[in-house]
């Protein structure tokens, strides 16, 4: 019996974890002087430990022994919030869950439904992308849909696949920079 639990005892289980990273873009001036990145809602078949490799054949392949290093919606958060405060310099950027606040004076709000590769391979970001001025405002607040894909495939590899939707997250950066450089200031 100490002979059978000593053989399992060198078996590992541990995930090797994963992470995503910000990437630099260009720097936009003008916009408000402090945004707050709301938490991503998330879909909940990604929303897990285990990395959601693909979505194919009416199936959410996993990516086997591969998890993220922290809950996806928040390294999201953290990972986009890097990425704009690089593309908006003197503006104050914040993750919503961040211990150090102040008073945003606008908003970034995420939804995420697709983020692992499709049936080609290739990385697929989809979701909805809110971004609107603090305190009352004239009109609805608008929001808009987001679609990224890779130009390569990821080919069934976790780093690639991590690159990848570094990559999407930071041309999702760009596109949120943009916005937020031109919103109307806020009615108090």
């Amino acid at each position: 019996m100490l002979g059978l639990m000593g053989g399992l005892s060198g078996c590992s289980s541990d995930p090797k974890l994963y992470t995503l990273a910000p990437l630099p873009g260009a720097s936009q001036m003008g916009g408000p002087t402090v945004v707050e990145v709301r938490t991503p809602v998330v879909a909940m078949r990604l929303d897990r430990d285990t990395i959601v490799r693909a979505n194919q054949e009416y199936q959410t392949k996993l990516a086997s022994g591969d998890s993220w290093s922290e809950a996806l919606p928040n390294m999201i958060a953290h990972t986009l919030t890097t990425d704009l405060a690089q593309r908006l310099p003197g503006t104050t950027v914040f993750a919503q869950d961040d211990a150090v606040t102040t008073t945003p004076s606008a908003y970034v709000e995420v939804t995420i439904r697709n983020f692992e590769a499709d049936a080609a391979g290739h990385a697929l970001i989809m979701g909805m992308l809110s971004v609107h001025p603090a305190g009352k405002m004239i009109g609805p607040v608008l929001t808009q849909p987001f679609v990224w894909k890779s130009a390569e495939t990821v080919d069934k590899d976790t780093v690639k696949l991590t690159a990848a939707l570094s990559q999407g997250l930071s041309v999702l950066a760009d596109q949120v920079a943009t916005q937020v450089r031109v919103l109307p200031t806020p009615v108090r």
